[in-house]
């Protein structure tokens, strides 16, 4: 049976001067489709066999083209959007017709020029479209193992767990609130380190470096701010996590671990009200 959304070969069964009808090899129905005529090959004869893409057009015929899209069934990837209507939006996957993105798929507000992160499904009138719910498309099978550096795209936010990420734009990856700083959103590039491989495959990542190295990074922010503020901070060990997170964005946890390593090199003191540089 002949697939759409999908790049198969069929074979040349006839032709017309609409073009060339297509079928597999020794097809027990007879539901031919048709590969328009400015795309038939010159030498293109009855029993050649040719590779196309199946979809639908703009009549709703089911058609064959030479032109592979940018996506077929079974892949994500990233497609600009050309036209935003009150029912959906149109995006550009590389074929005369555009890509329905239904208003019902979409995450966040999508305009005019944006990539958007999608996957192909067939809706129930057998046409391809697009969506940006893509949780269940993604791969749990990466190649990535912990601490390694990763990019991916954020395709969804919950405020109660963190940010899901996209990774390669394949693998499911996610930043835990406490492993996250800073705001995003939907449709942004990130660079990541691989925190933990689940025992499901799946991705826990951070937005942080090894703890060695944000020791380093964490101490140095604090230096700079007490020195803006004249040699004095007014936050320590008792300081509410989001106060610190505040005002250093970083995590109390991160916080103290930094304050020890400038206590034990003697860049600071602890005060009843806060820290305090210890001036050279």
């Amino acid at each position: 049976m002949i697939e759409i959304g999908k790049m198969q070969k069929l074979q040349l069964v006839r032709k017309t001067k609409m073009g060339a009808y297509l079928n597999y090899i020794n097809a027990q129905d007879r539901d031919d489709i048709l590969l328009p005529k400015n795309e038939v090959p010159q030498e293109f004869e009855i029993g050649d066999e040719i590779e196309v893409f199946v979809y639908k057009d703009s009549e709703d015929k089911t058609i064959a083209s030479v032109k592979k899209p940018k996506l077929t069934i079974g892949e994500l990837g990233l497609l600009r959007v050309v036209e935003t209507t009150n029912f959906g939006a149109f995006l550009d996957w590389g074929l005369q017709k555009d890509l329905l993105l239904p208003l019902r798929d979409q995450v966040g507000k999508v305009a005019k020029g944006d990539l958007c992160l999608v996957g192909l499904y067939i809706n129930n009138s057998n046409k391809i479209c697009a969506t940006m719910y893509i949780y269940d498309l993604l791969s749990t099978e990466s190649p990535y193992k912990q601490n390694d550096r990763v990019c991916g795209t954020v395709y969804s936010i919950n405020k109660d767990i963190g940010i899901f990420v996209a990774v390669d734009n394949k693998y499911h990856g996610l930043v835990h609130n406490n492993e996250l700083y800073g705001n995003y959103a939907v449709g942004d590039n990130i660079e990541v380190r691989v925190k933990r491989v689940r025992d499901d495959g799946k991705l826990e990542l951070s937005l942080r470096k090894e703890a060695y190295h944000e020791i380093e990074s964490d101490a140095q922010k604090i230096m700079a701010r007490l020195r803006l503020s004249g040699g004095t901070l007014l936050i320590n060990d008792n300081s509410f996590p989001d106060h610190i997170k505040e005002e250093l964005n970083i995590s109390k946890r991160a916080f103290k671990r930094a304050i020890g390593r400038l206590l034990k090199e003697g860049a600071i003191k602890i005060t009843e009200e806060g820290i305090e540089m210890m001036w050279q």
